[in-house]
């Protein structure tokens, strides 16, 4: 069993959370902060959008039981990948669609993914997903750690992360634990 790692941003973590967790083969999903200039940054240091860092889950995953492509095919399944740093209502560059690649290999799959899906239009617009090696990553505090899990009935998790993890379980059934 071999552990990889990938470090990807699509909007709230929150969302990115819920979802990979629900994955076999899904090891850990941990919720933070990477991609900007400000050393051990709070989530309201972020969430103004100066500090440079986008919200990203740092995914760990056995290779054998899913694989990297597997992850992106979900990742862009669940958030908009053509609208620069805008997930619905979220708005800024602390919500911008981001793969942060740990091995040349991850990014030649990205870069292959992204090819692929703007070759078969699957959005109106081109794929703005930004890929770049993966930086210092900082957890988010615990509070933001399981979020979705520990706050189901709040009115954002319902009415943003739950249609999510309902397209998830509609479209990629086979890849959830049992």
């Amino acid at each position: 069993m071999a552990i990889e790692i990938t470090t990807l941003g699509g909007g709230c973590f929150w969302c990115l959370e819920a979802v990979f967790q629900d994955l076999k083969g899904v090891e850990s999903v941990v919720s933070g902060y990477a991609g900007g200039a400000r050393p051990s940054p709070t989530y309201q240091q972020v969430c103004t959008g100066a500090s440079g860092h986008a919200e990203v889950v740092q995914v760990s995953f056995e290779n054998d039981q899913i694989d990297f492509t597997t992850l992106l095919e979900v990742f862009f399944t669940i958030h908009d990948p053509t609208t620069p740093n805008r997930q619905g209502a979220d708005v800024g560059s602390q919500y911008r669609s981001v793969i942060f690649y740990h091995s040349d290999a991850q990014r030649e799959s990205a870069e292959q993914m992204i090819a692929r899906l703007n070759a078969e239009q699957c959005w109106p617009d081109p794929i703005v997903t930004e890929l770049a090696p993966v930086p210092v990553f900082y957890p988010a505090e615990s509070g933001h750690q399981n979020y979705y899990r520990n706050n189901s009935g709040q009115g954002y998790c319902r009415v943003v992360i739950s249609p999510k993890l309902a397209k998830l379980r509609a479209k990629h059934a086979a890849l959830l634990r049992a």
